[in-house]
């Protein structure tokens, strides 16, 4: 968790929005947010054993502010992509963060865009935060 930028990974997803939400809703935003995508990650990853995460190289030079770590899961079946999108933040609590990630292909801050742009369209950055604290209830419901 304290290698993950939530606060820019939910910017990015809320999209232009992001600049008209209130503190108080950006904060309210990051964190329903970062509690649906641990509870769904955390989820995914607990099914996962007997694979090993294969770091590909890495091609970035030392001034790079900004890079992309490659890995594949292997296990049984085909391997997996999982790949993160990294920045490198300054001052306290600095250092490579990520930002965004891709599970077979699929950037999990653009496939939540399109989600977040529809509702806020439909009922405001407060009808998102609601489908988001609804969603993360149900799925704390679940187990």
């Amino acid at each position: 968790m304290p290698n993950v930028n939530f606060q820019r990974m939910t910017a990015s997803a809320v999209g232009p929005n992001w600049r008209k939400a209130t503190p108080e809703q950006q904060k309210r935003l990051q964190e329903e947010f970062k509690t649906l995508l641990v509870r769904t990650y955390a989820g995914a990853l607990s099914q996962v054993s007997d694979q090993v995460v294969e770091m590909k190289p890495l091609r970035a030079s030392p001034e790079d502010k900004e890079v992309i770590v490659r890995s594949e899961v292997k296990g049984r079946g085909d391997p997996i992509q999982l790949d993160y999108r990294l920045e490198k933040t300054p001052g306290e609590g600095s250092g490579w963060k990520i930002y965004n990630l891709n599970v077979l292909g699929v950037w999990l801050v653009e496939t939540y865009r399109s989600q977040f742009a529809q509702e806020i369209s439909n009922n405001g950055i407060d009808g998102l935060i609601a489908t988001l604290t609804d969603r993360n209830k149900a799925n704390a419901k679940k187990g």
